[in-house]
């Protein structure tokens, strides 16, 4: 028996909240009620993505269906702390108004910042202040392990740069790469084969350059040269790699 609502043409965030009441309610959805902040969490991360995939490609229509998609996780997560009277939606909308105004305080304060690069250090003082993070070291801990390796990568050598830990220049880190790579010669392992990674990440970074964007072209570069090979006939793809 379906329950009981009254459909409109158009919605907003509060109708959204109660479509997820309704479905994770008893005589709701089986499925919806059964998730968990585990079983769901990957969707998430697709979701995020598939945004970023959305601006790449300049599609507002695409854009505008997976926001709502990654609206509907946030939602979905804070609909199960909500049932346990933990937090609610309107928590969580509080936490982030009340976060913004504390770190722009060259907006809503007399602090003064006329660049962006002014803001962000601000931005980095007050976020160690607010986290109580005393040290360097606790700010680079609190980089989540679970982000993309590249990107995690930057981020905590970013970080390091800060404080005096860092390569002197793009040159440097050349070198760092070439002897990483002459290591490989001695055996393949997952310690040197890291090292070579965290050097290109040092270069790519001393020059201004994506390591994650860089590698997704790499990756496109090489779909693209295997598809050209494999539609021509040729079983030969060794010199992919040249």
């Amino acid at each position: 028996m379906a329950v009981d609502y009254k459909f409109k043409d158009n919605y907003n965030i509060n109708d959204l909240l109660e479509i997820i009441t309704i479905l994770r309610a008893p005589g709701g959805c089986p499925w919806d009620a059964e998730q968990t902040h585990e079983t769901i969490k990957k969707n998430f991360i697709e979701e995020t993505y598939e945004v970023v995939e959305a601006i790449n490609k300049k599609d507002r229509e695409l854009l505008l269906e997976e926001l709502g998609d990654v609206l509907l996780q946030v939602v979905f997560h804070t609909e199960m702390e909500r049932e346990k009277g933990s937090f609610d939606f309107d928590d969580v909308a509080d936490g982030i108004c009340k976060k913004l105004i504390v770190r722009h305080p060259h907006v809503f304060g007399d602090v003064k910042a006329e660049s962006s690069e002014q803001v962000l250090s601000n931005w980095d003082d007050i976020k160690r202040k607010t986290k109580h993070q005393k040290t360097t070291a606790q700010a680079m801990d609190s980089v989540p392990r679970e982000l993309p390796a590249l990107m995690r990568c930057v981020k905590l050598q970013s970080k390091g740069a800060k404080a005096g830990a860092d390569l002197a220049d793009s040159g440097e880190a050349v070198e760092y790469i070439e002897e990483k790579a002459q290591s490989l010669k001695n055996g393949v392992t997952e310690e040197n084969i890291g090292e070579l990674l965290f050097g290109a990440v040092a270069a790519a970074r001393k020059n201004g350059i994506d390591p994650e964007e860089a590698l997704t072209k790499a990756s496109d570069e090489f779909l693209k040269k295997f598809s050209e090979k494999e539609k021509s006939g040729s079983k030969d793809f060794k010199g992919l790699y040249e």
